[in-house]
């Protein structure tokens, strides 16, 4: 797999990581659009959430979405050695297989991502930037990907 191009994974990064949990509040209600099927898995204390609007002002959820941004984060940061981030992703992929989510449903937040950095960007969202996002992206769904494969 080629490695992505450095330089403009981290300038785009710059703007995204100002206001994390607002980035990705829009992340994760444009993928509650797209796979609603995804709401019911988010449950603290066994309450499930009537509306995606419900689950995103919870502050479980919040801190759910902290989490998220702080491993695209991590990712970035580690852009030019991700094989150093192999078992971590494994482990994070055997967590999410073990409440449920499917893999196939990381090719969703991976399209709700691109859209996050599209709003948060605009027109320096070039298809450059976006070409070295989805090849992060898919080298990070790769390595989570461990986790469902059971090794």
């Amino acid at each position: 797999m080629e490695r992505p191009e450095p330089e403009l994974i981290r300038q785009s990064w710059r703007a995204v990581s100002r206001s994390p949990l607002e980035h990705g509040t829009v992340l994760f209600a444009r993928l509650f659009d797209l796979e609603p099927d995804l709401l019911p898995l988010f449950q603290y204390n066994c309450r499930q959430f009537s509306s995606p609007e419900d689950c995103l002002s919870s502050p479980e959820f919040l801190d759910h979405i902290r989490k998220v941004m702080l491993v695209i984060d991590t990712a970035v940061t580690n852009v030019e050695d991700l094989s150093s981030l192999e078992e971590y992703l494994a482990g994070l992929g055997k967590k999410h297989r073990a409440v449920g989510v499917k893999l196939s449903s990381f090719s969703t937040v991976g399209e709700s991502l691109l859209y996050m950095l599209e709003k948060c960007l605009g027109p320096a969202f070039t298809p450059a930037v976006r070409a070295a996002w989805s090849q992060l992206y898919g080298a990070v769904v790769q390595a989570m990907s461990r986790g469902w494969d059971g090794e």
